[in-house]
């Protein structure tokens, strides 16, 4: 048996950047001495890509299982071996839909059997996808729905930076009826809890953001913050655990108060993610925690603009894989 890490890779939307990282990273990089790479993607795609010549494409071996898996070359789980398969570069397609999806269930069926360590997806066009799976909202929710879990967590990492969200992917319309003190209790104790576990912080130190401009001026804009948010603080607080706010986001961020907390718990998808991203665009990885896995991905999307050309960056990526690792040595 490989001694090594095995990292499943789901190839997320074939028309993107997703391979391009893949193949950069693993050609340019050491990481087949820290992991056993495992691609789920039809071997066709591979083929007409490096017809396109925009990457070079590092030497493969097609298997069936992770058990066959050589620890020197990137492993092909292949499928879709009986469909003829086109490949349009920066577009959205039914076909690259189809793959993406069936390449993220196969990878899943083989994490939750154990039989990968870690997984990695590629990014996804949540809408395409949407259109074969009507219940898909994006890989932190189907990953989490994979495991049987209602509870888990979008978690944004770079380096000491680390920003949550307490709902994800829903209409902004929505996102003052979806905070209740039961969710709220229950993001910051899996954040809590990830801290500890998978980031080994002893005593972590948590800021939670308010919902409204300036936590709502005690109740002049919006009850939210006086009545929800600020209590599940404070008890919180008084149990001895060092979470503290609410915050308004602007001046939060704008003062560099960011940088005093292990990590920081934001209300919605926006308040949590623009500020991530104009700090970590490059580099950032986003973790879904709170599961008996370990998934990891790019912070990235599927670069429609740039696929093709061969100019995407590998940062992202390979930050996603190096914190999958860490996370997993943390928790053996």
């Amino acid at each position: 048996m490989n001694k090594k890490v095995v990292i499943g890779f789901s190839c997320g939307d074939v028309n993107g950047v997703g391979l391009e990282v893949l193949a950069k990273a693993f050609s340019n990089y050491n990481l087949f001495d820290v992991c056993v790479p495992i691609l789920y993607m039809p071997e066709q795609v591979l083929k007409l890509v490096e017809k396109q010549d925009f990457v070079h494409i590092p030497q493969y071996n097609v298997v069936k299982t992770p058990a066959e898996a050589s620890s020197e070359n990137i492993n092909i789980i292949s499928f879709f071996d009986d469909k003829k398969i086109e490949i349009n570069m920066g577009k959205s397609t039914e076909m690259a839909a189809q793959i993406a999806i069936k390449s993220i269930d196969l990878a899943l069926n083989d994490l939750n059997k154990n039989r990968i360590n870690i997984l990695l997806t590629l990014p996804v066009n949540k809408q395409s996808v949407s259109l074969i799976k009507k219940d898909f909202t994006g890989h932190t929710e189907y990953v989490s729905s994979s495991c049987n879990s209602g509870d888990s967590l979008m978690l944004l990492c770079h380096e000491n930076l680390r920003i949550a969200t307490a709902t994800n992917h829903i209409p902004i319309s929505q996102v003052s009826g979806a905070i209740t003190k039961s969710l709220l209790k229950n993001k910051i104790k899996l954040l809590t809890q990830t801290l500890k576990i998978d980031f080994v912080i002893q005593k972590p130190k948590i800021a939670v953001l308010s919902l409204n401009p300036h936590a709502g001026d005690n109740g002049l804009i919006g009850k939210e913050d006086l009545q929800i948010i600020k209590p599940v603080v404070e008890s919180f607080f008084k149990n001895g655990e060092l979470v503290c706010g609410p915050y308004p986001a602007d001046g939060f961020f704008g003062s560099g108060n960011y940088k005093n907390f292990d990590a920081i718990l934001g209300m919605y998808h926006d308040q949590s993610l623009i500020p991530f991203k104009a700090l970590a665009f490059s580099s950032g990885v986003n973790y879904t925690a709170g599961l008996p896995i370990i998934r990891v991905s790019p912070g990235h999307g599927v670069g429609y603009d740039i696929a093709g050309k061969g100019v995407a960056d590998v940062t992202s990526f390979l930050s996603a894989t190096y914190l999958g690792l860490e996370i997993h040595a943390n928790r053996i």
